[in-house]
């Protein structure tokens, strides 16, 4: 799959179960690697987590489509497989995430706390998908934004109002769906009110939220490639419709 940011109408992403020759193979430097993390970060856990298989774009007659299938495994072997540089290319860390936005104009992003696998990244609120996605034969990702969305900053998915379709970015074995949102809260309004929630929440995920405005707001060692790719899209659709003279 070509790396780069798409727009689809929505996804159709089903569940598969099957094994993963990865998880098998390397079970025990998969354990070993656990431990190693655990010793960190004693709060990791190892919980059921969804990798996607057989992703693909497809063009129908009500709109572009993102369509593949799900399968489950344990958190420490995708922790082990990330961390490994992602050795088996036909699996895919695909995830949903809310994209939200303030009245104002600023994008909302989380900053990840520092007992979290991914301490001090910066994203909008987005977690990966997990059996309670699942319905049936089918995995539910816009059920995952807003779970995320509001377990991560306390803004429901009634007060941040979801635009339709999503936007794809692909960056290499990570395929970020981002479903934008919409808060009818100034940026720092926003920001206010989530730490509060944060700081109520001994356990929270994000250590606080950050405004982002334009391109020089933009953090290349701590937002990941994905989100870069995304508001620097964002940003310069924004130019595009306000053209100079």
């Amino acid at each position: 799959m070509r790396n780069g940011i798409f727009s689809v109408a929505r996804l159709e992403t089903g569940y598969r179960p099957g094994p993963w020759d990865f998880a098998r193979d390397e079970a025990a430097r998969i354990d070993a690697h656990w431990r190693k993390c655990q010793a960190e970060k004693p709060k990791l856990f190892d919980g059921r987590v969804l990798l996607l298989r057989d992703g693909e774009f497809l063009n129908t007659a009500e709109g572009a489509v993102f369509r593949g299938d799900f399968f489950e495994t344990d958190f420490r072997n995708f922790l082990a497989w990330r961390d490994f540089g992602f050795p088996d290319g036909e699996v895919y860390n695909c995830f949903s995430m809310a994209a939200l936005r303030s009245r104002d104009g600023g994008w909302l992003l989380g900053e990840m706390g520092s007992h979290t696998a991914t301490a001090g990244k910066i994203y909008f609120a987005a977690g990966t998908p997990d059996p309670s996605d699942i319905r049936g034969d089918k995995v539910d990702l816009a059920a995952s934004v807003a779970r995320e969305l509001l377990e991560e900053t306390g803004f429901t998915p009634e007060e941040a109002a979801a635009l339709p379709g999503w936007r794809i970015v692909v960056a290499g074995q990570k395929i970020a769906c981002m479903q934008q949102r919409f808060l009818d809260l100034s940026a720092q309004q926003a920001c206010a009110r989530a730490a509060k929630f944060i700081a109520a929440d001994p356990e929270a995920e994000l250590a606080r939220l950050h405004a982002v405005r334009g391109v020089e707001d933009l953090d290349a060692v701590r937002m990941p490639d994905f989100i870069q790719v995304f508001l620097r899209d964002a940003f310069a659709a924004s130019e595009a419709s306000y053209p100079s003279g």
